[in-house]
């Protein structure tokens, strides 16, 4: 049996999807839930659901019963994330799972002087806490999603143009669509146990390119402007952006031109078989519309 948390949001249930894809019995596929109103479409396709919540350990233990391979899809409460997932593992080892994967975060800089060592941290814990737990362990170094990238921009992109304090660094962005479709093909297959793998792209783009894609894809000119993080700070709040999503484009923003998301190094490519998804291709899908 396998079990994928956070099986509503969108890697989780595309990891699902791709699991079908890749010949797994719907009867064999477990979708974690906190809230079942949520989990329509999986219940159409047949998947087994089960309700728990990363804050119960005894829900979690109850929900991980006869699984034998579990995907704990990395929470999205940042603050409480760490025991969330130190519930999640200790679960797991005490209901018997054998293998236990992870969605962790490629970077370079596991310190606190990492411009989202807020995120990072938790992922950092993470892989300490399943490493020590004696279970099987598959870690996925998930590189930034190429989908993230027009939420940085803004709605207003196409009469704005990218205003990001990314300077010129490149970064090997993928799509999360890839990224699910690999895990599924290394969830299913065997010889992964105690592995580690960088989900990035085989392409190193920058801010500056990216903008020029657009431009070709839209038809008329997008700009790249860089400015300095205290200009960039002061633009955001002056347009009423809630201040934690201010700091999260900033630290994005800094640690993609400190180079954390720039990689030679993937197994993106190698696990599906195919090139992965360019930034091209996948912005040309977002903005030809």
């Amino acid at each position: 049996m396998i079990l994928v948390t956070g099986a509503t949001g969108n890697l989780g249930k595309s990891t699902i999807n791709f699991l079908i894809q890749n010949g797994t019995a719907v009867t064999d596929i477990v979708a974690l839930v906190r809230d079942e109103a949520k989990a329509t479409e999986l219940k159409a396709k047949g998947v087994n659901i089960k309700i728990a919540d990363y804050n119960d350990l005894n829900s979690l233990k109850n929900a991980f019963n006869d699984v034998d391979k579990l995907l704990l899809v990395s929470g999205s409460d940042i603050v409480n994330r760490t025991k969330q997932h130190e519930n999640v593992v200790t679960a797991a080892k005490k209901s018997g799972v054998k293998h236990i994967y992870y969605t962790s975060s490629e970077r370079k800089n596991d310190t606190e002087t990492s411009p989202i060592a807020f995120l990072e941290k938790s992922h950092i814990d993470t892989e300490i806490a399943i490493k020590s737990s004696g279970l099987d362990y598959t870690i996925f170094r998930n590189n930034l999603y190429l989908d993230a990238l027009p939420m940085f921009f803004g709605e207003q992109v196409l009469s704005t143009g990218i205003f990001l304090p990314a300077g010129e660094t490149k970064g090997s962005f993928a799509s999360r669509n890839d990224m699910a479709e690999a895990i599924a093909k290394v969830i299913v297959s065997e010889g992964h146990e105690n592995k580690e793998y960088s989900l990035s792209n085989t392409e190193q783009v920058s801010m500056q390119e990216i903008a020029q894609y657009v431009s070709k894809i839209v038809g008329q000119e997008v700009n790249y402007i860089s400015p300095s993080a205290d200009i960039y700070l002061d633009s955001l709040t002056k347009a009423g952006v809630p201040n934690e999503f201010i700091g999260l484009l900033a630290g994005f923003a800094e640690a993609i031109k400190q180079g954390e998301f720039l990689t030679e190094k993937t197994h993106l490519e190698q696990i599906l078989g195919r090139k992965p998804t360019s930034a091209k291709e996948y912005l040309t899908q977002v903005y030809s519309a």
